[in-house]
């Protein structure tokens, strides 16, 4: 099972989702799909009203797969990850026709959106990256931090591929070794960075300016070349390459704060980046109307 820390949106809700590539199916948190049809204005409400919904079922007869779900952990509003009951796309139609509301059948169509859109992507994996152009591109981001930040998603895939193959397993250690690559070249852990920045849950890249990007995929892309010219095996030993790959990006990063006098690395966070985007783009349109006139 992949991605079961993956969000899907309906109607500015957060459904956690999880996919699993062996059935090529979609497992869907029923907790907060029952939350998004009943307008329920906590989990604790949700999951009350799942419970009872499943007695009823059960008194009804109901298909055993139906009121016996799959349970799956998956990350919970605390952060921690926790079992919770999942349903397929066919348990969850059958769900929904229990449940009265006026948002059942517009569920309906995201659920069949949602995995036509898996289908489009496992043939076409270009489409995913289009798709993410597009929301960065609403989100309001510059076209020139959307292209830095595509060049990392392939970087950071380069480096995961390396250390796979070098004995390092996903997961944990994944995260021990990117946190290294982090403090050697930021100076901070990937949670410190965070919270320099103020963030909590949310994506720590998605809030780097373009240079922290830029060198980001350097300390990455460092750590790749290293890897496969050094030949670590295992957790330690990758984790003392991941080191020097950091510290190559950490000098440039010292090197550039010596030449301008100022940090590379700031408290903004992507609120302020796109307010300021905003902002230019707003003094921008007024001085095209001046010449204009």
């Amino acid at each position: 099972m992949t991605e079961n820390d993956k969000l899907q949106m309906f109607e500015n809700q957060a459904i956690r989702t999880a996919w699993d590539e062996e059935k090529e199916e979609w497992y869907f948190s029923v907790v907060d799909v029952v939350k998004a049809l009943t307008e329920q204005s906590t989990p604790r409400g949700a999951s009350n009203y799942w419970a009872k919904l499943k007695e009823r079922l059960k008194a009804e007869g109901a298909n055993e797969l139906l009121t016996n779900c799959q349970q799956l952990k998956m990350k919970a509003a605390d952060g921690k990850r926790r079992l919770t009951d999942v349903a397929t796309t066919e348990q969850l139609l059958r769900i929904i026709q229990s449940i009265p509301s006026k948002k059942a059948e517009p569920f309906k169509m995201w659920l069949a959106m949602v995995g036509r859109e898996r289908i489009e992507e496992i043939i076409d994996p270009e489409l995913t990256i289009e798709r993410a152009l597009d929301t960065y591109a609403k989100k309001g981001y510059s076209p020139e931090w959307i292209n830095q930040r595509m060049q990392t998603i392939r970087a950071r895939k380069e480096l995961t591929d390396a250390w796979d193959a070098h004995g390092v397993k996903k997961g944990k250690e994944y995260g021990i070794l990117t946190d290294e690559v982090t403090k050697a070249w930021s100076g901070m852990t990937t949670r410190q960075y965070k919270n320099h920045k103020g963030l909590k849950k949310e994506n720590l890249r998605d809030n780097m300016s373009t240079l922290e990007l830029a060198l980001n995929m350097l300390a990455e892309a460092t750590t790749t070349e290293l890897t496969n010219a050094q030949n670590p095996r295992g957790l330690e030993e990758n984790r003392a390459v991941a080191k020097q790959g950091g510290k190559v990006a950490g000098n440039a990063r010292k090197e550039i704060e010596s030449q301008t006098g100022r940090p590379v690395i700031t408290s903004d966070n992507a609120q302020t980046m796109l307010l300021g985007n905003a902002v230019v783009e707003m003094i921008e349109s007024v001085a095209k109307e001046d010449e204009k006139k």
